[in-house]
């Protein structure tokens, strides 16, 4: 498959074009600054453009059987980043007539789970949701321009995120998250996303994966 991959310096989307690679795909990094992309590979062109411009991205989109998102904040201070860069990359997929779109969100703008335990439904998730509260309201509104866009999207909501290698092992909930889910590696939300990419159940779906 011919793959897009916004975010392309970031944990997650390090891990996306890594393992892109590995698996045969022809993968597109969009990247600020190229220095910070460690990932090398015969099948990877990096494409240098800022993320403000839809017709700027265009090129880097056309033609490609999906188009994968690792975008969020770096800091607790960065405030809309995920919502204004998406809305800006669904821009270009539509000029483009591109459909397959994954994004990142988070575990903590789904809904809690029923059976879920005690530590994560009454300790936990409210904690870490107040002190991250303008960061899943962004996640909200990119998740809101995802449903009312053309595309044939996912997003993803994995839990904490932690650095481990990738294992291939987790969970997954359609239209949920896992019980109990608290963690998961970084690399595996990477695995995950690119397990979804020719998956129908997934079509216009939020999912959340856990270990």
């Amino acid at each position: 498959m011919r793959l897009t991959v916004f975010g392309a310096t970031g944990g997650i989307g390090q891990e996306i074009v890594r393992q892109g690679l590995a698996a045969g795909h022809q993968v597109t990094a969009v990247v600020r600054d190229p220095a910070r992309l460690t990932v090398t590979g015969g099948g990877l062109e990096v494409c240098t453009a800022a993320l403000d411009d839809p017709e700027a991205l265009r090129p880097a989109v056309a033609g490609r059987d999906a188009v994968l998102s690792g975008i969020g904040p770096r800091t607790t201070k960065q405030v809309g980043v995920a919502s204004g860069l998406t809305r800006v990359i669904l821009r270009a997929l539509d000029a483009e007539g591109v459909r397959r779109f994954l994004a990142v969100s988070a575990a903590p703008v789904g809904p809690v789970p029923e059976n879920e335990t005690f530590f994560l439904r009454y300790v936990g998730t409210p904690l870490i949701s107040r002190i991250l509260r303008k960061h899943y309201d962004d996640l909200r509104i990119m998740e809101n321009d995802l449903r009312s866009s053309a595309a044939d999207w996912t997003s993803v909501r994995p839990p904490r995120l932690v650095d481990v290698p990738v294992t291939g092992v987790y969970r997954r909930a359609v239209g949920a998250n896992p019980r109990g889910g608290s963690k998961i590696g970084r690399a595996d939300v990477a695995h995950a996303m690119l397990a979804m990419i020719d998956d129908p159940a997934t079509l216009k779906q939020a999912v959340g994966v856990a270990y």
